[in-house]
C-alpha cells in the first residue's frame, strides 16, 4: 500500500518582509472523508492581488479547498504555498452576539495599533457610526460589513470568502459587490472566492475556475474592464462558457438582458 503524505505547508517570503510576492501554490491536493474522495489532485495559482472565483455544484468540494487553505482543514494531503496573514469571511457573518461590532472586529489581533485599525475598516465598510451596536441589531448587509471589517482589520495577503453573499437580497448583494472591489483595489489582497452565481463571479473575479468532481475542470480569464456591465455579448459569451462547464445548456436565443431567463440547476445560481 502506497503511503499518502500529509499536507505540507510553506510560508513563501512576504514583499512586506522585501522577499519574493506572496501568492497561493497548490499542487497535488486531495481530501477524503471515508470513501468519499471530495478533493482529488487539485493544482491551483493564485497571483499576488489576484481575484479568483471558484465555482461548482453543490458538493464538488468548493468550500473544503477553502478550509485547507485556510488552515481549519487539516486531513487533506498535497502541499500548499500561501502568505503568512490569511483571513476569512463566511456566508454567516459568525458575530459573537455578546461582543459589541468594534471588539468583533477587534477579536483576535494584538498590537498598540488595534483601536486605529478598528476605527479604519470599521469606516471603510461605512459601519464606523455601528461601532458601539450589539450584532442582533445589525441588518444582514450590515453584518457581513462587520465580517468584512474583520478580514480586513488583519490586513491580510489572502483574502478568503466563502458565499460571503449568499444569505443577502439581490439589491444588497449588488451592494457588497460594489464594496468589495473598493475594498480590494484600497488593500490589493489575493481573493479567492467561492460562489455558486456564475454572473457574480464574471462581475468581480480576473479569473473564474470550475470545481467539478474534485479536480479544476475549467479556468477561464475575465478580460472585462471594471465595473462590468452584466449586459453585452461577451459577458453573455462568458456566462455561457462557464454554464456549458457546469452542465447548464443555455437556449440560443436573442433577448434583451432584462427578459433573459433564469435557469435553476442543482447548486448552481444564475442570476439576471
Amino acid at each position: 500500500m502506497a503511503l499518502v503524505e500529509p499536507l505540507t505547508t510553506v510560508r513563501p517570503p512576504s514583499p512586506r518582509e522585501g522577499g519574493r510576492a506572496a501568492a497561493v501554490r497548490i499542487r497535488h491536493l486531495s481530501r477524503s472523508f471515508g470513501a468519499l474522495r471530495v478533493l482529488d489532485d487539485v493544482r491551483l495559482d493564485v497571483a499576488p492581488g489576484e481575484i479568483v472565483a471558484l465555482v461548482g455544484r453543490s458538493g464538488s468540494g468548493k468550500s473544503t479547498l477553502l478550509r485547507v487553505l485556510a488552515g481549519l482543514d487539516d486531513g487533506a494531503t498535497g502541499a500548499i504555498e500561501r502568505p503568512g496573514s490569511v483571513a476569512v469571511a463566511f456566508q454567516d457573518a459568525r458575530l459573537l452576539p455578546w461582543k459589541r461590532v468594534a471588539a468583533n472586529v477587534a477579536l483576535g489581533l494584538r498590537g498598540p495599533d488595534v483601536g486605529a485599525r478598528v476605527t479604519r475598516v470599521l469606516d471603510e465598510v461605512g459601519l464606523a457610526e455601528r461601532a458601539q451596536a450589539w450584532p442582533l441589531t445589525l441588518s444582514g448587509g450590515e453584518a457581513q460589513r462587520a465580517s468584512l471589517a474583520r478580514a480586513l482589520a488583519r490586513e491580510p495577503e489572502l483574502l478568503l470568502l466563502d458565499e460571503p453573499f449568499g444569505a443577502l437580497d439581490a439589491l444588497t448583494r449588488l451592494v457588497m459587490h460594489d464594496l468589495v472591489l473598493r475594498l480590494w483595489e484600497r488593500h490589493r489582497p489575493a481573493v479567492l472566492l467561492v460562489t455558486h452565481d456564475v454572473e457574480e463571479a464574471i462581475a468581480l473575479a480576473d479569473r473564474v475556475v470550475v470545481l467539478d468532481g474534485g479536480r479544476l475542470a475549467v479556468s477561464v480569464d475575465v478580460d472585462l474592464p471594471r465595473p462590468r456591465a452584466r449586459t453585452g455579448p461577451e459577458f453573455g459569451r462568458l456566462r455561457e462558457q462557464l454554464l456549458h462547464a457546469l452542465g447548464v445548456e443555455v437556449p440560443a436565443v436573442e433577448v434583451p438582458a432584462a427578459e433573459v431567463p433564469a435557469v435553476e440547476v442543482p447548486g448552481v445560481e444564475v442570476t439576471r
